[in-house]
Order: structure tokens, then sequence, then C-alpha cells
């Protein structure tokens, strides 16, 4: 787990910054290390999420029992194969949208050098018009896609949310200025219970489905 080191308030959340976990994790594959390296070397754009954030999504979804995951924003894979690895543990599944088509297909070949492709399926174009046609319910939901988007797809897909669930979006600290919306819904829903942790800064808010 992460050690915390400031507790601060942002957007009426309460925030727990942390530094690396100083515990051991449980051990990455091989093949899937291998992956997730090559992944941010060549990650420019910083798109993927840290590793410390990763490490957290698997975390979360080992310690929740996930059973059915969903990604809205999946860029290259990296934090797919995160979740992934945390579902391989549960028997779990996830489904990855990802609306860039290079993206959505160099995710779905870096999951499959991970070994994951038997537990993450990739699909590629517009996660609005992608979600509705997905069948069933889901019991973890990341959302790290456009920030500003960020209400849009809570409202779209909270019902789709089982009760006890998480909702998990990223970036909320960092790019808190671009989804007031949003974090004005952790604070006022009364349909969760929200708090915001930063592993690396960037920020995690992490929602539970009353």
């Amino acid at each position: 787990m992460p050690r915390p080191v400031t507790v601060a308030l942002a957007a009426g959340l309460l925030v727990s910054l942390a530094v690396r976990p100083t515990l051991a994790d449980p051990p990455v594959p091989k093949d899937a290390a291998a992956v997730l390296q090559r992944i941010k070397a060549a990650d420019t754009d910083q798109l993927a999420v840290s590793e410390e954030d990763g490490r957290f999504l698997r975390f979360l979804v080992v310690s929740t029992k996930t059973r059915s995951a969903l990604e809205i924003g999946g860029a290259s894979g990296y934090s797919a194969i995160w979740i992934g690895l945390g579902l391989r543990e549960t028997g779990g599944r996830l489904v990855s949208i990802e609306y860039d088509p290079v993206r959505a297909r160099s995710a779905e070949a870096n999951i499959r050098a991970a070994g994951l492709s038997d537990i993450v399926r990739v699909v590629p174009g517009d996660a609005f018009t992608a979600i509705p046609r997905l069948p069933g319910t889901f019991d973890f939901i990341f959302l790290d896609a456009w920030k500003r988007d960020y209400q849009r797809f809570f409202t779209l897909t909270f019902q789709r949310l089982d009760a006890g669930g998480l909702f998990v979006a990223h970036n909320v600290v960092n790019k808190a200025a671009e989804m007031g919306d949003f974090l004005a819904t952790l604070r006022t829903h009364p349909g969760i219970r929200s708090a915001i942790v930063a592993p690396s800064g960037e920020g995690i808010s992490v929602s539970v489905k009353r």
C-alpha cells in the first residue's frame, strides 16, 4: 500500500498524497513487465498512467474481487495491462475502449504480448457510441478519457455500475480545472461515496456506489 505523506483538500474531497509503495507488490510476469516498460519508453505524449497508479489499479481490482470491468480511454494498453493482471487473480474480464484507431491497435498488440488477450478485449471507436452496445453491468469502471467529458461519461455509465462497484477516474488532481462539473458530482451525488488518492500526484478518484 502507498505510504501517506500529506493530506490535503481538493475540490472538497479528501486527498491522500503518497510516495512509492515501500512494501513489495505481487510480482509482474516477465512478459507483461517487458511490455509495460516498452509502453512507458514510447509514451512521449504521456498518455499512460504512472507505474504507481497502475499498481494501485491492480490493487483495487484484486481487493474488490472485480469480475466485470470497463475502461474508457485505453491509449496503448498500459493501464489495461495493470487492470488485467488484477483480473487474472479474480477471474474477471475487462473491456477497454480507445477512440484512436492506431492506439487501439497498439493496445491490442501490447495486451496480446503481455499474455492478457483472454482477459482484456479492446474496442476501438467512440465510447459514447460503444458503451450503450455493451451487454450487462460492471463492478469496476476506470475513466481516463478527454477530461471535459468526465461528467458525461459518469452520467452515461452510472446506471450500469453495480451497487458496491467502483467508479475510478484519473487525473483528478493535476487536471482538476478541466472537470469541475465532475468533481462537484463527486462531492454532492447521494448515490456515491468518494475519496481522492494521489500515488503519483496525478490524482485518482475512487467512488463507491451505494
